[in-house]
């Protein structure tokens, strides 16, 4: 925020506004944020009209499978798993990622958090969405997807509670929970706000009802803090937890290059890594769409690109542990897996797995390079597209070449996966550009309290 002339600075030089500037301050707060977001600029529209677009592909591509059979990916045996499970797994980690950042950020007191919390907890709610059609479109037949839930029923079925499908079943949707209930609590001192600055009735009256009739009185504001940081503290432990049990999928399972204890921790930091570089891919652009630069200043996007490169430099480490795992443990099956990822038919998506998630955020070493909001949001994208790769390492290499080399066999994607995959890109934006049209996308209420 910039510095008034009657502003006071204290001995570290920073700006302190004197009492009487201190409403207006706030007053403008309020004013930047809704005008902002009921007046977006053109790139809203163009951003708005290409995740159409994408979404409309992959409807398409999707109706095309449910006519024609699943027969239409090229799932084939062994490769059981592919696309659609790869992107499950990749939102799922986006979807993980946010709360924690979150939580987390929160719990530990980090400032800049109030100019990325909004925009991390939305990514969570959206992204489980996003997450959550894969499973049904994996199945095929999408009309029996309520297969998958435990329920008492005259054909005698019961799902195995043994098999993690089913852990996941029940985490996801715990995570889901709670993450959009903190989130809502979150968003409540700004609805309250929007209820005050909404010019007709059905906006006040709507905002009103959702902000629980919230005064911002002494007691609510004790109440709605203590209620906050239980959320927080719940919160981080569950992503942990949640995440943990996604990896299990895999490390429950005896094929090679899945079975290991390192899958936890891997997947729970590939997941924080690839949410970092998702919530500057949403920012970047959503600054400029709204004209925030007064908010989220360059200083703010610096330090999420050290948090950035920190948990990059753990998933590279996580690597050569893997890989290290597999040539020292004397398993010939294991390193055998591992040689066929380094130089086998895959070893292309493995490499650009490799330069996308290893070398390209050793860049964020160099200072001028932290502080380009340019260079940052091109860098996202390669992050994302790597992070995607990881997860197609681990599904379809291992499946394509496991026990008996009898059963080996090539998985090649069709037209209608990536399809499938752009349109759930387009369902993911589209959710966000809708929320940013219709709630703030900066936590005023926190952004006040600074200013106190």
């Amino acid at each position: 925020m910039s510095i008034r002339a009657t502003d006071a600075l204290d001995s570290h030089g920073h700006a302190h506004p004197k009492p009487e500037n201190v409403l207006a301050i706030k007053n403008k707060i309020e004013e930047d944020i809704y005008v902002s977001i009921r007046k977006p600029k053109p790139l809203f529209w163009v951003a708005m009209a290409i995740s159409l677009t994408c979404v409309g592909i992959g409807g398409f591509s999707w109706a095309t499978q449910i006519i024609n059979g699943l027969g239409e990916a090229g799932i084939m045996n062994p490769v059981g798993w592919g696309v659609y499970i790869t992107d499950f797994v990749f939102w799922v980690g986006i979807a993980h990622s946010g709360t924690l950042i979150s939580a987390i950020l929160f719990l530990f007191r980090a400032r800049f958090r109030s100019k990325f919390n909004r925009a991390a907890e939305a990514m969570t709610v959206f992204a489980v969405l996003t997450a959550g059609l894969f499973p049904l479109i994996h199945l095929g037949r999408v009309w029996f997807a309520y297969w998958l839930f435990p329920y008492p029923n005259q054909r005698l079925l019961w799902v195995n509670f043994k098999s993690p499908l089913i852990w996941d079943v029940f985490a996801v949707s715990t995570y889901l929970t709670v993450s959009v209930v903190f989130w809502y609590i979150g968003l409540v001192p700004d609805l309250a706000i929007a209820r005050r600055m909404k010019k007709n009735k059905v906006g006040k009256v709507l905002y009103g009802i959702f902000s629980g009739g919230f005064t911002g009185s002494f007691r609510e504001w004790h109440n709605y803090t203590q209620l906050y940081k239980f959320m927080a503290a719940l919160a981080a432990p569950l992503v942990l937890s949640v995440h943990s049990v996604v990896s299990w999928d895999f490390a429950m399972g005896v094929v090679y290059g899945w079975h290991t204890t390192i899958f936890a921790p891997y997947f729970v930091a590939g997941a924080i890594f690839s949410g970092c570089a998702m919530v500057i891919t949403l920012m970047v652009p959503m600054r400029r769409m709204y004209g925030l630069e007064e908010y989220i200043t360059v200083d703010d996007f610096e330090k999420l690109a050290k948090l950035l490169m920190f948990t990059g430099l753990i998933v590279s480490y996580a690597y050569i542990v893997e890989l290290a795992l597999a040539v020292y443990s004397g398993n010939v099956f294991e390193y055998e897996q591992f040689m066929y990822r380094l130089t086998g038919d895959y070893a292309w998506a493995y490499w650009t797995m490799i330069i996308c998630n290893v070398v390209s955020p050793l860049t964020l070493f160099v200072r001028k390079l932290r502080r380009s909001l340019l260079y940052l949001f091109i860098l996202s994208i390669p992050i994302n597209i790597g992070m995607w790769f990881e997860r197609f390492n681990i599904i379809v290499i291992s499946l394509a070449q496991d026990f008996d080399p009898y059963s080996f066999g090539l998985y090649t994607p069709t037209w209608i996966e990536w399809g499938i995959t752009l349109g759930s890109f387009g369902w993911f934006f589209t959710y966000y550009l809708g929320f940013t049209r219709t709630l703030p996308v900066l936590s005023v209420s926190e952004l006040k309290e600074e200013v106190e």
